[in-house]
């Protein structure tokens, strides 16, 4: 009877550390979706605030660009609201953000008819600002997107789904970017036209060829066997042929020696 009391109290203290553990776990992790957003939402509130300097660079050489001017302020204050209002999700966030996006892009292909205003170094200052935040954000939108994996895995998992179900640990949005041309690979093209390359082929006579062609004619070049093209020019008097050079005759083996000869029977021939 006391050695089942004593399993019953050890399983009770185990399944209470693993209540508290997986508890302390996703607390964790909903803390870390939070403070990746916040870092996020102070990029977005810096692009924010950049925006209204760069359209009022703009107005002073490109007046009459208004419906972009006003699509740039449009957008851009529909994603402060969004940003700033309650209840707003980080669905909706990223689609205002997304058309701010799209409306910053129409603007800076706009300036690129006005070279005053690439020149003018308050709008590069401010297209240089908004560009190291798009970075930023970009980065903190990765880490963000880890971390909403971590939560999002750990409430729907077994057995810590009976953990967040009971404590109301809900799933985390993503931020995902719903600017087109962002969420769009570049597409390249081979099969256009253009100059043909190629390797290895003579010019023609009189032109610079690739390396390895002959002079052109009347540069003081002469061509023959020995060179790269192995032609003769025209009014070249024709070479001698080349006749193959005989090969050697085997030299007469020596006639043995007979008795009427004086050397033999010297020690050297025998």
């Amino acid at each position: 009877m006391l050695i089942a009391l004593i399993v019953v109290v050890v399983l009770v203290v185990l399944v209470g550390l693993w209540l508290a553990s997986a508890y302390n776990g996703l607390v964790r992790k909903r803390n870390q979706v939070q403070e990746a957003w916040n870092q996020i939402d102070v990029e977005l509130t810096r692009r924010h605030d950049l925006i209204p300097n760069l359209v009022e660079t703009v107005k002073g050489y490109a007046a009459h660009e208004r419906d972009t001017l006003d699509a740039v302020v449009h957008a851009r204050n529909a994603a402060t609201g969004a940003a700033t209002g309650a209840g707003a999700s980080v669905a909706q966030q990223a689609r205002q953000e997304g058309e701010l996006s799209q409306a910053l892009g129409r603007l800076f292909a706009i300036a690129e008819a006005y070279p005053d205003l690439k020149a003018n170094q308050n709008f590069m200052s401010l297209q240089a600002e908004l560009s190291a935040t798009e970075d930023r954000i970009a980065a903190g939108r990765r880490f963000y997107n880890a971390n909403v994996r971590e939560l999002n895995t750990a409430v729907e998992s077994i057995p810590t789904n009976i953990i967040s179900g009971t404590f109301n640990f809900s799933r985390a949005d993503y931020f995902e970017a719903e600017n087109e041309q962002v969420r769009s690979a570049p597409s390249v093209n081979f099969g256009g036209p253009g100059p043909a390359v190629s390797f290895g082929a003579a010019g023609p006579a009189g032109a610079a060829g690739p390396a390895g062609a002959s002079s052109p004619a009347g540069a003081g070049g002469v061509s023959g066997p020995g060179s790269s093209t192995g032609q003769v020019e025209p009014g070249a008097p024709p070479l001698p042929p080349v006749s193959p050079s005989p090969s050697p005759s085997p030299s007469p083996s020596p006639a043995p020696l007979t008795q009427d000869d004086p050397d033999y029977g010297s020690p050297n021939q025998r």
